[in-house]
C-alpha cells in the first residue's frame, strides 16, 4: 500500500544532542533555521509528533507565516497542516498548547490509549490502531484516510529512531549545531537498535547563519516483494535519468540504476547513451557492472519502464540481459504500453524466472513525462 513521504527533521549539537537537562529549551539554531522549518511545514500535509515531544517542549507546531499560510489556502489546502500526535499509553495534558493552536488534530493511539485519552478530554480525533501501536497501520491511515501524501515528522528521537529502524522514513533533514551538551542524561537524537542497512545518501547541504542543514535518503533497496523507502528514492533517481535520454520517435525514453542490497550504486544509464541509437537503459547500465561481482546476485534494478520482453534492435531483450546478470529484483514504475511491441510482458518473463517485480504506480506520471511527445 501507498503510505506518505515521511521526512524526519531535527536539530541536533555536534554531539549528537536534541536538548540538555536545563529548565529551558536548549536552541540549537536562530531564527533563520526556524523559518526553514516553517516553509517545510507549510509544504507538509501533516506534522507529527510523539508524547515525549508534547510533554516536554509544549509545541503549537504552527505555519508561523501568514503568507505560506494564505498560500496553503489559495491551493485549496488547510490553512495549517494536520497535527499528529502519537501516544501509546494515551496519557496526554488536555491543556498543552497543542490541542488548542492551528487546525485539525489527531491522536494515533492504542485501543487502552484511545480510552484513557477520551477520559481525560483531549481535543483530538482519537484513533485507536489496536492493542499494539503500529507504525505502519498509522502511516497507511494518515494516507489513506486523511489524505497525507508529505509527513514532517518533528520528533522527538525515539519516534525519530523507531521510524528509522522499521525502514519507513523516506528523508532525513538534520541541522548540525556547534555546540557541545556532553551530559549523558540529555536526549540524544537517536537510541540504540537494529537499523536499516547501508549508508544513507546525501542529497543536499545548506549553510544556515552558523548551522549546516543536511539532507539524506535512505539507499538499502526491499527484498522480495516489500517496498522500503530506499525503492522510492532509487526509482525517482531511474526517472531522473529518463529526462537525459535523446528524444525518438521510435523507442521510449528511460532511465535504470542497478543498486546492491547494502545500497551502493553499482551502475546507471539511459536509453541511447552515449550516442548509441538503439541502446536501452538496462542495457547500458548492466555494460557497466563487472559480470564477476557476487553483488548482482542480491541486488535490485530500478527502471522507469517495465524492461522489454521482446526487441528488434538486438538479440537479447532486456529481461533476459537482468536474469543473465543473475539479478531476482526489479522495481519499476510503468507497465510498458503496445506502443511499439504488441502485448509487452517483461514483467512475465522475470517472474517466469524466479524473479521478483515490483511495479509503484504512484511514480507512473514521472516515468510518462519524458515520453509524452510519443502520445500524440
Amino acid at each position: 500500500m501507498p503510505l506518505p513521504h515521511v521526512l524526519l527533521s531535527a536539530a541536533v549539537s555536534l554531539d549528537g544532542y536534541l536538548d540538555d537537562t536545563g529548565p529551558e529549551r536548549l536552541l540549537l539554531s536562530g531564527p533563520a533555521d526556524f523559518d526553514r522549518v516553517d516553509e517545510v511545514r507549510a509544504r507538509a500535509d501533516a506534522i507529527l509528533v510523539g508524547a515525549g515531544t508534547i510533554r516536554a517542549d509544549n509545541p503549537r507546531l504552527l505555519v508561523n507565516s501568514a503568507e505560506r499560510r494564505a498560500a496553503r489556502v489559495a491551493a485549496g489546502k488547510a490553512e495549517y497542516p494536520l497535527k499528529v500526535a502519537v501516544s501509546g499509553g494515551g496519557e496526554l495534558d488536555p491543556a498543552a498548547r497543542f490541542w488548542h493552536t492551528g487546525g485539525e488534530k489527531v491522536l494515533l493511539t492504542t485501543d487502552d490509549g484511545a480510552r484513557r485519552a477520551r477520559e481525560l478530554g483531549i481535543g483530538a480525533d482519537v484513533v485507536a490502531l489496536g492493542p499494539e501501536l503500529d507504525w505502519h497501520a498509522a502511516l497507511e491511515y494518515l494516507h489513506d484516510r486523511r489524505g497525507v501524501r508529505r509527513l514532517m515528522v518533528e520528533g522527538g528521537g525515539t519516534v525519530h529512531s523507531q521510524l528509522l529502524q522499521r525502514e519507513l522514513a523516506d528523508e532525513l533533514q538534520l541541522v548540525l549545531a556547534p555546540l557541545l551538551v556532553g551530559d549523558p542524561a540529555a536526549p540524544r537524537l537517536f537510541g540504540p537498535g537494529a537499523y536499516q542497512r547501508g549508508r544513507l545518501a546525501l542529497v543536499g547541504t545548506r549553510r544556515i547563519e552558523d548551522v549546516v542543514l543536511m539532507r539524506y535518503r535512505p539507499t538499502a533497496p526491499g527484498t522480495g516483494e516489500r517496498v522500503a523507502p530506499a525503492d522510492r528514492y532509487w526509482l525517482e533517481v531511474a526517472c531522473e535519468l529518463a529526462g537525459l535520454c535523446p528524444p525518438s520517435q521510435t523507442a521510449f525514453s528511460v532511465g535504470a540504476v542497478v543498486v546492491a542490497a547494502d545500497g551502493s550504486e553499482l551502475a546507471r544509464g539511459y536509453s541511447r547513451e552515449g550516442g548509441d541509437p538503439v541502446v536501452h537503459a538496462e542495457e547500458a547500465a548492466l555494460a557497466k557492472t563487472d559480470p564477476s561481482d557476487a553483488r548482482l546476485a542480491g541486488a535490485t534494478v530500478y527502471s522507469s519502464l517495465e524492461p522489454c520482453a521482446r526487441r528488434a534492435s538486438r538479440p537479447a531483450p532486456c529481461a533476459r540481459l537482468i536474469l543473465d546478470a543473475g539479478v531476482r529484483r526489479v522495481v519499476t514504475a510503468w507497465r510498458e504500453p503496445d506502443t511499439f511491441v504488441a502485448g509487452a510482458d517483461g514483467s512475465g518473463v522475470l517472474a517466469a524466472q524466479g524473479a521478483t517485480v515490483v511495479v509503484m504506480p504512484e511514480y507512473e506520471e514521472a516515468a510518462k513525462a519524458p515520453n509524452r511527445h510519443l502520445e500524440r
